[in-house]
């Protein structure tokens, strides 16, 4: 079964787009990207995917953003 949320498609290459991502932006760009995605789910929830899926999105992002201050944390 795909994964909606987190597609085998993110992962090609050696290393997930996230991580990718993540490693070339600071904390607090890191930060906003996970906060505009969050919102831009968050926006659509009921007119494009399942509201469900939708919501797991944004929670996926709030939670990449919550682990990342974890990391900013211990440095």
């Amino acid at each position: 079964m795909t994964d909606a949320i987190d597609p085998d498609h993110y992962k090609v290459g050696g290393i997930e787009t996230i991580d990718y991502i993540q490693a070339k932006l600071t904390h607090e760009e890191f930060a906003g990207y996970c906060r505009g995605n969050a919102l831009k789910y968050l926006s659509r929830v009921g007119h494009k995917d399942a509201t469900a899926q939708e919501i797991d999105k944004v929670i996926w992002y709030l939670k990449r953003w919550r682990g990342s201050l974890d990391c900013v944390a211990t440095t």
